[in-house]
């Protein structure tokens, strides 16, 4: 079991950037401020976390304006569903492993 924890995707440990990949990888997209509303976090933690999925390539900022406002969207890439995905597997494997 331990070499299955090692496996799991340090981007994914915090719960904030957890629950923007499970809001993403559902929805595709979403605005700053349905991920805010979503996960009920305030702007500057969720702009850290938003900040470091990008880094990592899972996730891209669509910036754009609608009715001469600043509209911010986010949206998964194919690299952030894999690794995603990769880390529910891993997850799911240790919660196997763990059944007696």
């Amino acid at each position: 079991m331990k070499d299955l924890i090692n496996k799991l995707n340090k981007a994914f440990d915090n719960k904030i950037r957890l629950g923007i990949m499970s809001v993403l990888i559902v929805n595709n997209s979403s605005s700053f401020k349905e991920l805010k509303d979503e996960l009920g976090v305030t702007d500057g933690n969720l702009a850290s976390h938003l900040k470091a999925l990008e880094q990592a390539g899972y996730i891209l900022v669509i910036k754009s304006f609608i009715d001469r406002k600043p509209f911010t969207q986010y949206k998964i890439t194919e690299k952030g569903i894999a690794a995603f995905n990769e880390h529910l597997d891993i997850l799911e494997k240790i919660l196997k492993s763990n059944k007696h």
